[in-house]
């Protein structure tokens, strides 16, 4: 079978919804519809969620789609050029020096220029996706140094000048809002708030992911599992821990524990906070009691 071409691909929304199904990812219309109109916009994406929602996977999803290699820069706290864009190496430099003797060389040619995400997708934008992961860990300052590449998919290097992508890559931003984003970051991307599934399509993840899961488990399990995050938890469990729990319960299920037993005894596996585990201990059978009804 041929691939499908981009123009197939992005046809329209609900020709990418099918694309990310095949992918093992379950996209809403709302996401399939911006991660469309940011690629056909040639804008960056930025998708904003609680931790676990599936922000990261949705550009894994992306990249796979395209058949491209995902460049991923997970920021932090003091993430910088040197680890965003680029940075010279030094040692090598000095050694080509000494060994040129009177020779000219140039110091800044591509052979010293060691290329970091931001970089690396601008000379390759046909064959990657840019995913620029928990922007909301670094601080303004990285973020302005983004405006740049955001604005005209474009930076500049002192020594060598500006590098600019041949057409627009594919970028894709994630927050978990642990603090508010400049609004001059947002003005430049396409925006998507992805929010945890209702039961109905959290049954279809854990189908998608854990095809061993029976579907009666899949469907008690997203069930249980929205009651849960109802309770004020510190960490409620995102989407990939709702799939482990569901293979966690299957694989003691067959072991012989039957299902709320299996459900109690695996609750390590979706809840990971001790005073989250002391709550769930109190409403836990009660919650299995609803669903399992």
């Amino acid at each position: 079978m041929n691939k499908p071409s981009a123009s197939d691909i992005f046809a329209s929304p609900e020709t990418l919804t099918e694309h990310f199904t095949a992918c093992r990812y379950i996209a809403d219309e709302p996401l399939a519809t911006a991660v469309f109109l940011a690629i056909r916009l040639g804008k960056p994406l930025l998708i904003e969620g609680m931790p676990g929602v599936g922000k990261t996977e949705a550009a894994k999803a992306v990249a796979q789609i395209l058949g491209r290699d995902l460049i991923r820069l997970q920021c932090y706290e003091g993430v910088d050029a040197q680890h965003a864009l680029y940075e010279w190496n030094y040692q090598r430099q000095l050694l080509a020096i000494r060994q040129a003797d009177k020779a000219d060389i140039d110091i800044y040619d591509d052979r010293f220029l060691i290329e970091r995400p931001l970089l690396r997708s601008l000379r390759n934008p046909e064959h990657t996706v840019l995913l620029v992961d928990e922007i909301d860990r670094s601080d303004h300052e990285f973020e302005a140094l983004l405006l740049e590449y955001l604005s005209d998919f474009q930076i500049s290097i002192p020594e060598r000048g500006t590098v600019s992508a041949s057409q627009p890559p594919v970028v894709i931003l994630t927050s978990n809002r642990t603090r508010e984003l400049a609004e001059a970051l947002r003005r430049r991307c396409v925006y998507h708030w992805i929010a945890y599934p209702d039961p109905g399509r959290e049954a279809a993840i854990i189908a998608a992911r854990a095809p061993g899961v029976a579907a009666a488990t899949a469907e008690a399990v997203a069930r249980a599992v929205s009651a849960i995050r109802a309770r004020p938890l510190a960490k409620p469990p995102g989407i990939s821990e709702t799939v482990e729990w569901a293979n966690a319960a299957t694989v003691l299920e067959k072991g012989g524990s039957p299902w709320p037993e299996a459900f109690r005894r695996a609750i390590g596996v979706l809840i990971k906070d001790e005073e989250d585990l002391a709550l769930m201990r109190g409403e836990l059978p009660r919650i299995l009691d609803e669903v399992l009804a």
